[in-house]
């Protein structure tokens, strides 16, 4: 297995279709940007995956941002393939995107993960997050 922090230039027709299949298991019912995309703008964001010689098997994202109150980065997207789940893919994936955190001196991480993904919510509380009191709202468009 290989976890590895990826670039603009490595995305690839292969990659991104292998992309959009694995992103199905986390929500199917989502329209996906496509990877090359989401790296294009300015270095804001992080993508860490994991492959399995050439299959993909695991990604999490992280959107750097600032603002008042310091440097953030928020954690989006994280998902391991059902058949890779329990090996410790997740776990990997986290700790590299902290290491980015870490280089790019932010001050807070944030995540959102749903009351039900239990293995998700003891994974982020083994890394140190903790759950903050606040209400999330969102308006579609």
């Amino acid at each position: 297995m290989d976890i590895k922090l990826i670039t603009f230039n490595e995305v690839t027709a292969d990659l991104q279709s292998q992309l959009t299949e694995l992103y199905k298991q986390l929500n199917a019912e989502l329209t996906q940007l496509d990877l090359a995309t989401a790296l294009s703008d300015y270095n804001t964001t992080d993508v860490v995956i994991c492959l399995d010689d050439d299959k993909l098997v695991g990604i999490a994202m992280m959107a750097k941002y600032k603002v008042v109150s310091g440097h953030k980065g928020m954690i989006e997207d994280v998902v391991v393939s059902s058949e890779y789940r329990g090996q410790g893919i997740g776990r990997k994936l986290m700790e590299k995107l902290l290491e980015q955190a870490e280089k790019s001196k932010l001050d807070d991480v944030l995540l959102f993960s749903g009351h039900h993904r239990t293995a998700a919510i003891s994974l982020y509380k083994s890394l140190g997050f903790k759950l903050k009191e606040s209400g999330m709202y969102i308006k579609k468009y």
